[in-house]
């Protein structure tokens, strides 16, 4: 078996997946594309070492936030992570919200030759840039403002670098697909108090990139650390950077759900966040109905 644990940010995947994780002796596998990265841990949410619990954790923490990773480099690692938790008895327990790391380590996802993309797109504007990577309706998550991104992503596209959804089979018979949803007011109260508690931390983590010169692709992507500099450089001011951030998270919240509701056949849970026993008890009770 396979758990894949999966829902916006701020929803409570991390809490699930210990407590499963300890349920099933599983351990878990780091499905974020931004907590790959040393360093960026506040900003990303990323379990502290009391929260593990002492559960084996997989590709967290494992690049410099100077290097690059790719989704053809995690799809890699994390099909041998998969390997290796299981060929030891293990259940492997997937968790975060980058729905196309999650596509990639668990579908038969193939990677084609880029080499051949020349167009740059200098003369698309960030709407049309928009418009003609939504028509491939590939799902892809994405920040509407990062420009660089969208255009690799595009060049991506229409070089042919992502088959049709409906190409897509899974890799492995026996993985559950468990999300955690919750109403949206809630989970946009949770995203702006979670940004409330962590600015001052926030800011503690950044500053030394910023000091240091360091604008790399993962600083320049992560929500709260490229808006952070805008603040550092003194062109926005701390109010105006976290109203920013706070919307970028729920922009981003609202786009992981249409994600994940078009591309995988997902159980869904709705979270009780006065007493989350009770949402732990009803995705056990699935697992277990769907192990008989």
């Amino acid at each position: 078996m396979i758990l894949a644990i999966v829902g916006p940010t701020a929803v409570g995947k991390t809490k699930l997946s210990i407590e499963l994780a300890k349920l099933y002796n599983g351990e878990i596998i780091n499905c974020d594309a931004m907590q790959i990265y040393k360093g960026l841990d506040i900003g990303t949410a990323k379990a502290t070492k009391e929260e593990m619990q002492h559960i084996p954790h997989h590709l967290l923490s494992i690049k410099e936030v100077e290097e690059d990773y790719s989704v053809y480099d995690y799809q890699k690692d994390a099909r041998a992570c998969i390997d290796d938790i299981k060929a030891r008895g293990k259940i492997p327990i997937l968790v975060g919200g980058s729905g196309l790391y999650l596509k990639a380590a668990l579908y038969d996802y193939e990677f084609m030759d880029e080499s051949s993309t020349v167009c740059d797109y200098h003369d698309l504007s960030l709407e049309e840039l928009n418009t003609r990577i939504e028509s491939f309706e590939s799902g892809i998550v994405y920040d509407l403002k990062n420009r660089q991104r969208m255009i690799r992503i595009l060049q991506r596209l229409e070089s042919g670098w992502m088959p049709a959804q409906s190409d897509f089979h899974l890799l492995y018979p026996d993985v559950l697909f468990i999300g955690l949803t919750t109403d949206r007011d809630v989970l946009y109260q949770n995203i702006n108090k979670r940004f409330d508690q962590m600015i001052v931390p926030l800011i503690d983590e950044v500053k030394p990139f910023y000091l240091k010169g360091i604008e790399s692709k993962a600083l320049m992507t992560g929500i709260g650390y490229k808006e952070l500099y805008s603040f550092f450089r003194n062109e926005k001011t701390l109010v105006e950077v976290v109203e920013e951030c706070k919307k970028a998270s729920r922009n981003y919240a609202k786009r992981q759900y249409t994600w994940f509701q078009n591309q995988m056949d997902i159980s869904w849970f709705s979270v009780d966040y006065i007493d989350f026993s009770k949402t732990i008890q009803e995705v056990v009770q699935y697992i277990e109905n769907q192990s008989l």
